[in-house]
């Protein structure tokens, strides 16, 4: 049996986490945190004082990703803004959450984010950072505004349908 992956990407606070876990409950899928991969297989690799971040060698994320879905008895969606550097043959659509900025920053404020912090994911939001890359791997891509909320069922039925 193929077991079906989406992967859930997009700037902090665009509500990836949110999404996926509603996701997951729609379609009887399991969730998958990639924060917890991370601390799983202990693959920080220190702390990024200035962009107020963990260092993460993505190379080795997708590997312990892999052995995640590998050993999964069910589809899942892995939940994380670095997901799309998940190989595209491990992947069969690409969910990319999007916000507009007033929200964004709304959200990002109230997560407790510097100004720089807020800033920074601002611009990757404008940048379009995380769609772009996950369209240079290849990944098909459904991209999700996430403003004013959205309808779980008719996300739900798309995939369902593809």
């Amino acid at each position: 049996m193929h077991k079906r992956i989406i992967i859930v990407t997009g700037t902090p606070g665009t509500g990836k986490t949110t999404l996926s876990k509603e996701l997951a409950k729609a379609l009887s899928y399991s969730y998958v945190d990639i924060n917890k991969i991370i601390e799983k297989y202990n693959l920080s690799e220190g702390f990024d004082k200035e962009k107020q971040c963990r260092i993460v060698d993505t190379k080795k994320l997708s590997k312990a990703l892999i052995r995640t879905i590998k050993c999964a008895t069910k589809n899942l969606v892995i939940d994380g803004h670095l997901s799309h550097y998940l190989p595209l043959e491990w992947v069969d659509l690409c969910i990319v959450t999007r916000c507009r900025l007033k929200e964004l920053k709304k959200r990002l404020e109230g997560k407790g984010y510097n100004e720089p912090k807020v800033r920074e994911n601002m611009d990757a939001e404008i940048m379009d950072v995380c769609l772009i890359d996950a369209k240079e791997n290849g990944h098909k891509v459904l991209e999700v505004n996430t403003t004013h909320g959205y309808d779980i069922g008719r996300i739900a039925k798309k995939i369902e349908s593809l």
